[in-house]
């Protein structure tokens, strides 16, 4: 698989339409501009009007702090292009473990896990697949079931030119890999900030005593 696109300039294979389109249109380059990227913009009816913007850091993780970050630099942008002509409630989250996978690299990252996936075209007979992640390409991936029927196929090839939709089921090796990762990236980011600590603390400053 091409892995040549930076992190957060990899495109999404699900996008959205409408407001939401406009929306997501405004607030990718603000959380790319913080070394974030966004994951989905959903504009719902929930206590009275909700824009949910969810996101993640390069590395998959997004704490209770990138969280806040978000907010404050993208509450800013959207009161001045005011995509939304109602009061509206501005919830910023994180994909979540059960997350939705929109990018090629989710896919690849998740290979080996079970997934619900819609396609917007029939393959083989049906549009809606539940099954295991196999055999990522920069083209599509195959869904293995993970309960076989009798008499009908158990693996599926989507091409990621057809897909509409596709979201991780929550299982408990899902939940141990994911802990896995949020602690390796909590480490990794530990790491660099006292490798900053250490820059500042080395730095000439100050007259000699």
């Amino acid at each position: 698989m091409n892995d040549s696109a930076e992190p957060n300039e990899e495109p999404r294979l699900v996008t959205e339409t409408g407001v939401d389109a406009r929306i997501a249109e405004i607030v990718e380059p603000v959380l790319s501009s913080i070394d974030m990227r966004l994951v989905r913009v959903r504009l719902s009816g929930q206590n009275g009007l909700t824009l949910q913007i969810m996101a993640e850091r390069t590395d998959g993780s997004m704490t209770v702090e990138d969280c806040e970050a978000a907010s404050r630099a993208i509450s800013p942008v959207l009161d001045v292009e005011d995509p939304v002509d109602k009061a509206y409630h501005l919830e910023i989250s994180s994909p979540g473990i059960d997350r939705p996978l929109v990018r090629k690299s989710d896919f690849l990252r998740w290979e080996g896990h079970l997934a619900r996936c819609d396609a917007s075209v029939m393959i083989n007979g049906r549009k809606r697949f539940r099954g295991f992640i196999r055999d990522v390409t920069d083209e599509g991936f195959t869904v293995e079931r993970d309960q076989p029927v009798y008499g009908e196929e158990n693996r599926a090839t989507i091409p990621f030119s057809a897909l509409a939709e596709a979201k991780l089921v929550l299982t408990d090796e899902l939940i141990r890999e994911s802990l896995r990762a949020d602690k390796a990236a909590k480490a990794l980011r530990d790491a660099a900030n006292d490798d900053s600590a250490d820059d500042a603390d080395s730095s000439p400053g100050g007259d000699p005593a």
